[in-house]
Formats: C-alpha cells, structure tokens, sequence
C-alpha cells in the first residue's frame, strides 16, 4: 500500500469523496475564527482548505507522513505551514493548538492509539480532537462496489473492513484508550455522483491506498475479471455513490 502517488491520482481516487466531509467534520469540532487549528494527516488538503476557509492560513498547520501529498498542499496553499511527520510523532509543542483533527487518517496510523495521544498532546487542556473513518466494516464506505465484487473472485481478500475505526464505536473505543475525555459520535453521510462507470473506475488504476494496490498486484486477466464484476454491479449511469464515516469528537 502506497499513498507516495502524485496528488492528482489521490485527489481523482478517495479526494473526490473526502472533500465532501471536510465541512461536516469541521463542524463536529466547532472550528471557528479565532482558533489555532492542526489538520494531521492532511493529503492533498481537502480538510485543510476548509479548515483555512474558517480561521484564515495563519491559524492553520498540517503534516503528513508522504512527500509527495506535503509538497502538493505547500504548493496548493503558499505560506501555510505544512511539515512531513507522522501522526505519533508531531514536530509542535506541548499544546499549541486548539483543536487537531484527522480526516480518514486513524485507520491508516501505523499505533492508532499512540497517533491519537500525541494529538491530544498539542492540543490544550480542554482543546478538541476530532476524526473520521470510512465505515468499511458496515460495507457503507465508498469503495464496498470494488471491495464486494473482488470478494466474489477472491472470499479470502483484505477489503480494509478489519482497520481500526472501520466499524461502528471503535473510533470512540480509541478516543476512550487515548485518553480523551467526553467522547460523543456522529455518522457523515456524503452523496457523489459518477456520470459514467469508467469515470468511478479509472482512478482505481492509479496504485492509491489498499484498493488501489490490491488491483496492480492482479495479473491482466483477473483485473479483467475483476472489472467486469464491478461493471455489473451498476445497471444505470450516471450512478451516485453514498458513503458513511464513523466520527468521534472528544476533549484534550
């Protein structure tokens, strides 16, 4: 699994989707002007634009542990401080933001718990954390249509449903290790809308996160195989896509 792809294949692939959260996530965390707010694991951007919109490029930092994503979103946003670092080891001091967020990041942690203690970390006394994850282990998450039909080919596939906070109350379960105090949890919901199945298709060749790389491992004919499948899970198009994400709000 890889996510040193070129910004524009993520963006194509899981940034379409994850666009449509960033608003709903901010709101969950009460973001506000005034703040001094921490996107970890920022990608491309696509929390960290809506993050920036509501309390201005000065008041907001993101870090990321792939090059590749860092150099887009320094690019994409010129002055805004953007560091390459991992969730479990953040370059900032002891509570310097008032709130940290981490938008379809936790189950991709490499210590999920770890990763959420050293948020609460620079967060202040009293400060929010908040996060998201795709509800692939309900089979609500964007990709169940690839996941579903690769299953039929193959029953024994790792289709992303056992990562942590996939399923519903694991996230809060982690807030609650980590330390963090009055947890509440909340569903997103977001709706997008594929004109045609190629379009819903083709980003899934570019290699990005596990369903990407579980494609490219696949000889010509089983990704035939597998493309058919998928294909005949789709009667109309344009198609629309709705997925669910497990989110969690909890104090530092």
């Amino acid at each position: 699994m890889s996510f040193e792809v070129a910004a524009e294949a993520y963006d194509s692939f899981m940034g379409r989707y994850s666009r449509l959260l960033s608003a709903q996530l901010a709101d969950l965390a009460s973001i506000r002007h005034g703040q001094h707010v921490l996107d970890v694991g920022c990608g491309t951007g696509a929390l960290t634009a809506e993050l920036i919109a509501r309390v201005g490029r000065e008041s907001t930092a993101a870090v990321d542990p792939s090059e590749s994503f860092v150099a887009a979103t320094r690019s994409r946003y010129p002055g805004l401080d953007v560091r390459l670092a991992p969730a479990d080891r953040l370059p900032f001091a002891d509570g310097e933001f008032d709130a940290a967020l981490a938008q379809l990041v936790v189950h991709f942690m490499a210590d999920p718990v770890a990763g959420l203690r050293e948020m609460a970390r620079v967060t202040r006394h009293g400060g929010v954390l908040a996060a998201c994850v795709w509800d692939h282990g309900g089979s609500q998450g964007p990709l169940r249509l690839f996941w579903e039909a690769a299953r039929t080919l193959d029953p024994s596939v790792d289709d992303e449903s056992g990562l942590p906070g996939t399923r519903e109350g694991h996230l809060a379960e982690l807030f609650a290790t980590a330390g963090l105090r009055d947890t509440k949890t909340a569903a997103l919901s977001v709706t997008l809308e594929h004109p045609t199945f190629e379009s819903w298709w083709e980003p899934f060749t570019h290699g990005v996160g596990p369903a990407g790389a579980y494609l490219a491992s696949l000889d010509v004919d089983r990704r035939a195989e597998l493309r058919a499948a998928c294909l005949a899970q789709v009667t109309t198009e344009p198609f629309a896509v709705t997925a669910v994400a497990w989110a969690a709000r909890g104090l530092a």
